[in-house]
């Protein structure tokens, strides 16, 4: 059977990459990706205000396509539009809220905490991604040149970076590393501090300075290392700043801490996100007792995509 072919658009950014490219493959679509670019005016306007029309984003030239999957506001027109005046059935699928008429779109798949309802909307618990337990446990060496040789066991703290709710002030960052040295002092194990494509030079560095050389800090952005990490720890630190990677981790099946930065704005959707998590026993918060708990590992993108193979093929 030949497969479907899929065009995946975003805005270019890492956690919807993922998402849209874990859908795909658990789809087993055959795709190319496409970063949107909106034309000057349109930039600025929400979508629900925005005419579907070619002149609202720069032409995608691509004509063959059965399958839609895009991610973040700007690959909402984009994605009415180029289903509207294909010349064939084209199912078009978004992920999160696209705050239109949903009525739009073929599928949505929202996390449970955007509080999204539709007949055509199928929830997940936390972002879908594109980590698979086979790439995690392919490149479980892949950090033996850098970790340091001794008997103790691995943590990994995985660090996202800045947005509109939460501030990477070397303050901040000094408040999470403190917990971590105690824990340190009192559990005696390895840190490998994991940065990710959001995660400033400055804290890379200051992770350096502040855990010296008895600790492993990658200091560039390497999938394989962050691969590596997850396999290898015996416990999960992410910061709280990053639903997606907090849900990759998830798929690990291991205690994952979360370490809090305190908010500059209203962050009530991230906190339903994280209570979800702690009804789900995945998460606690970094600075909690320290105890070993086990949990069903979360793979919602391959349950997901079989929610929607079965409603294509139907």
């Amino acid at each position: 059977m030949t497969k479907l072919k899929g065009i995946l658009l975003t805005q270019g950014m890492h956690g919807m990459i993922s998402q849209v490219e874990g859908l795909a493959k658990a789809l087993d679509v055959d795709f190319t990706h496409h970063t949107v670019e909106l034309n000057n005016f349109w930039k600025m306007i929400p979508p629900k205000f925005t005419p579907i029309s070619q002149n609202v984003y720069k032409k995608i030239e691509i004509d063959d396509f059965d399958v839609i999957i895009s991610c973040g506001r700007k690959s909402i027109i984009p994605s009415i539009h180029l289903k509207n005046t294909s010349k064939k059935k084209v199912f078009n699928i978004h992920i999160q809220d696209p705050k239109v008429d949903l009525n739009h779109f073929d599928f949505i798949v929202a996390p449970d905490h955007d509080l999204v309802k539709g007949k055509n909307v199928i929830s997940s618990k936390g972002a879908i991604h594109y980590l698979t337990e086979n790439e995690i446990n392919e490149n479980k060496d892949y950090l033996n040149a850098y970790i340091k040789k001794d008997e103790r066991k691995i943590w990994t703290l995985i660090i996202g970076g800045p947005t509109k709710y939460y501030d990477y002030s070397i303050k901040n960052m000094k408040n999470i590393f403190m917990i971590l040295d105690g824990l340190l002092k009192k559990h005696n194990f390895q840190l490998v501090v994991i940065p990710s494509m959001r995660t400033p030079a400055k804290t890379i560095n200051y992770a350096k300075e502040y855990f010296g050389n008895n600790h492993t800090v990658i200091m560039d952005v390497d999938k394989k290392a962050y691969l590596s990490a997850l396999a290898i720890a015996e416990n999960i630190i992410v910061t709280c700043d990053s639903s997606s990677m907090i849900s990759e981790a998830a798929l690990t099946g291991k205690p994952i801490y979360i370490a809090n930065i305190l908010p500059k704005k209203n962050d009530k959707r991230f906190q339903r996100f994280r209570n979800l998590f702690k009804e789900l026993n995945i998460i606690r918060n970094l600075g909690e007792e320290i105890e070993n708990w086990n949990y069903e590992k979360l793979d919602e993108t391959n349950r997901v995509a079989n929610i929607i193979k079965k409603k294509i093929n139907s």
